[in-house]
């Protein structure tokens, strides 16, 4: 039975939050944040996204599959889950996943967060829904939030820019008293345009990080290579995806034709030593060829061997 979110008070969420309003500085990645893996010389964990087992659920909330979530990536090798917002806001969220998270070993990595961030008047409602959010990853000792700012008809006015840009360095000084590293999480919308939305978000905000979903990239015309390398330390945070070259996306990763040798000499090239995780998602209608788990071992193998990760 799903629970209705319930929101904290809005002034947990403003205290402090002119300390944003400056100017930002980038986040560092501490080993307090990214403790080193295990293995010698390996900087960078690769976890996965739930959106596979979100996409066939009501309002995409996969939160009655989480267990084979966690079983999955413990089959296949994947280091940490990263939950979407709607999966925290349960009243026992805490309690189920950290249950999960000890059974079976995968720790939460972060979440994805969206909202209407350039819409003014919703921000009351995000600024409480983001603080419960939020809290609820600190408890799960979560690291990330990746935060998308929604998407407009028209490329967005300068108002719209400023609304979003306003709430977003509140959403990043609440992740930094949190100790959870925010960063932009793009679709097409926000790099399409010449970059556009992207552009003016990063022109309000000069300190906050990128967190790229590389296929978005590839679906704006954008080679992520040329982002990687344009961004540079800018990026704590990689989604990663594969696609056919009809555009749809493969069952797995490796199973396409995305140029991931240049992705990874480009990453290469940067030192990246931020997080990473793989995205599966499939198109309506597709029948799987094998189970789950099967994919993500395939694409977590195909990572290791491709970018060295």
């Amino acid at each position: 039975m799903k629970s209705e979110p319930h929101y904290p008070s809005r002034r947990h969420f403003l205290k402090g939050a002119t300390l944003a309003l400056g100017a930002l500085p980038l986040v560092s990645l501490t080993d307090d944040l990214f403790p080193p893996a295990s293995d010698k010389g390996k900087k960078v964990r690769v976890g996965g996204h739930v959106w596979v087992y979100s996409a066939p659920q009501p309002n995409y909330d996969c939160t009655p599959v989480m267990e084979q979530v966690f079983s999955d990536f413990r089959y296949a090798g994947i280091e940490g889950v990263e939950l979407m917002e709607r999966n925290l806001r349960h009243v026992e969220a805490v309690d189920r996943l950290g249950s999960l998270r000890e059974k079976y070993g995968v720790p939460v990595m972060g979440a994805s967060y969206g909202a209407n961030m350039w819409n003014r008047e919703e921000h009351p409602k995000i600024e409480e829904d983001v603080e419960l959010v939020v809290g609820r990853l600190q408890q799960l000792g979560g690291q990330t939030l990746g935060l998308s700012v929604g998407e407009t008809k028209a490329p967005k006015t300068e108002a719209e820019l400023d609304a979003q840009g306003d709430l977003l360095k509140k959403i990043v000084a609440l992740c930094q008293r949190k100790g959870i590293v925010p960063n932009l999480h793009n679709h097409t919308y926000e790099v399409d345009n010449k970059q556009h939305d992207l552009k003016g978000t990063l022109a309000r905000v000069p300190g906050i990080q990128l967190g790229p979903d590389l296929n978005w990239l590839i679906r704006a015309g954008i080679q992520p290579a040329d982002f990687i390398s344009q961004y540079g330390k800018r990026i704590v945070y990689v989604h990663l995806r594969d696609q056919l070259p009809g555009g749809e996306w493969s069952e797995a990763l490796g199973e396409g034709s995305t140029d991931f040798a240049a992705i990874a000499r480009s990453l290469k090239k940067i030192n990246f030593s931020g997080l990473a995780a793989i995205e599966l998602a499939h198109p309506a209608g597709f029948q799987l060829t094998r189970p789950l788990k099967e994919s993500w071992k395939i694409s977590r193998d195909f990572v290791k061997q491709k970018l060295g990760y």
